[in-house]
């Protein structure tokens, strides 16, 4: 072994500020979610966040050395998407039984790559912390090991590589607001946030107990976290970060973080922030969650409110987002269909989802998929424990799911258009244009008939439908049956 030292700069230690009320994989209610939502919207337009310094980046001390195997010199992956043409697949590890997962995903990527994905995020790899378990991936026992559950670094090593030679960039889910109580880290106390008393605690306003609440006034601590941060990047050729919790954590040490990351020789790296908090993307996340966008799903889908909602709440979150940063948009991931339910429960049937996917891909902001997903499990899947799904159980959900993202990986306008609202209550109808191309998205949001009165571009014409290849004749208006959906592009 050797030790890589670069030169580096850093932000001001903070204090944990009073936007530390978010929420936790798996722990928190639907309604929850969305109340903790408001909570730290309100917080972060009605406050000026004056305690951050958001431009300097100031010493803390001296930089620890990042560990490089000499035997490893992979070449960093040259096809890292750039941010507006992400198309992100969330992987669950525990999908594929109690050992040697990541060996076993390896056998699984044509299968996402043919979903049009270019970027896998893996869920937790870390060891899960013993003391107080509740064995959640999201208590990390060691920052700089593999969980012997899903194989070893070399099999982790083959993962990443064989996602580079089909061209997916790799991300890591990063856990950076707490640890396991059994971490090695636990010995340095201060390390760790502390009641009156001197106790460690959990983190604020939750009831995570099996997990130690991390102190982000402690300089150590920092550099010891962005030491390790950099370790997968250099020790495994990953391609970047989903940062768990982001919003627990304070500007400063985000800034900090991704201007050191950034630094890396070589590297053109992800940052997706689990948050609702703009200043991430002044701390320099590429992205932030759409919570905001999925509620307004199920609540046109499930409550019956106006179609116009989801693009209202589409025009209203993208309002927030600078030029060049984007929204992670999605129909579930892992805390919904793990705690409330997959989309074909949630939303009303495989034809109920796949019409959601739909209207969540025609909007602005980049594609999520949640392993699974594309098979189209109904009920509930857990990241608490070990199952294995059937990838094959519903091939023509599976080939709709990939005719979808072909369709919108081939459409400058779907992924970059201006959209215009053409619908109705119950018909979700936008065009996007884009240069010369122009397709329409038609959605029916209801397990009932529905029909839309055509825009004039789509009268009296007969178009294809790009999702079945069918030529659909077209009037003045047009009857939807329950949850169908079609895509035609009108010019190019």
């Amino acid at each position: 072994m050797k030790t890589l030292k670069k030169e580096r700069k850093a932000t001001d230690p903070l204090l944990r500020s009073a936007d530390a009320i978010g929420r936790r994989e798996g722990w928190v209610s639907a309604i929850g979610y969305r109340v903790i939502s408001l909570m730290l919207m309100f917080m972060l337009f009605t406050s000026s966040s004056c305690s951050e310094d958001k431009t300097n980046i100031i010493d803390i001390g001296q930089e620890p050395e990042t560990p490089v195997d000499e035997n490893y010199n992979p070449t960093p992956f040259a096809g890292v998407p750039a941010t507006e043409d992400i198309v992100m697949y969330e992987m669950n590890p525990r999908l594929f039984g109690s050992s040697g997962a990541f060996l076993k995903i390896i056998e699984r990527l044509d299968g996402i790559r043919d979903l049009g994905v270019n970027v896998l995020w893996l869920m937790p790899i870390h060891p899960i912390g013993q003391e107080k378990s509740v064995n959640s991936p999201y208590s990390v026992q060691d920052y700089t090991k593999v969980n012997p559950e899903f194989g070893t670094l070399e099999d982790f090593r083959a993962l990443v590589d064989a996602a580079h030679a089909r061209g997916m960039a790799v991300i890591i889910d990063w856990v950076a607001n707490h640890t396991a109580w059994d971490h090695p880290w636990i010995q340095n106390k201060s390390w760790y946030s502390q009641d009156g008393a001197g106790n460690i605690i959990i983190p604020p306003d939750t009831d995570w107990q099996d997990v130690a609440d991390l102190n982000f006034e402690s300089i150590p601590m920092k550099r010891a976290m962005i030491d390790a941060m950099k370790y997968w990047v250099i020790n495994a050729n990953i391609d970047g970060f989903r940062c768990d919790a982001a919003d627990f954590v304070p500007f400063s040490f985000w800034r900090q973080a991704i201007t050191e990351l950034d630094a890396i020789q070589g590297r053109t790296l992800i940052h997706l922030a689990e948050g609702i908090r703009r200043d991430h993307l002044d701390a320099g996340f590429h992205m932030v969650y759409a919570w905001d966008f999925y509620y307004a799903l199920k609540r046109v889908y499930v409550d019956q409110q106006t179609a116009k909602h989801i693009m209202d709440v589409n025009n209203s979150e993208n309002a927030t987002i600078p030029a060049g940063k984007h929204l992670l948009r999605f129909t579930t991931n892992h805390d919904y269909s793990a705690w409330e339910a997959t989309p074909v429960t949630l939303f009303g049937g495989q034809k109920a989802a796949l019409s959601a996917f739909v209207v969540m891909v025609a909007s602005d902001g980049v594609p999520l998929l949640y392993s699974s997903q594309e098979a189209g499990i109904s009920g509930t899947v857990s990241f608490f424990n070990t199952s294995v799904v059937n990838w094959n159980q519903n091939p023509e959900v599976t080939a709709m799911y990939e005719k979808i993202m072909t369709t919108y990986n081939t459409s400058t306008a779907l992924r970059k258009g201006n959209t215009t609202w053409q619908g109705n209550s119950n018909v979700w109808l936008v065009m996007k244009e884009y240069g010369q191309e122009k397709v329409a998205v038609i959605a029916n949001t209801r397990n009932a008939l529905a029909t839309v009165e055509l825009p004039e571009l789509l009268r009296n014409k007969t178009l294809t439908d790009e999702l079945t290849g069918a030529a659909v004749s077209l009037g003045q208006n047009l009857e939807l049956e329950n949850y169908q959906y079609l895509i035609f592009k009108v010019s190019e």
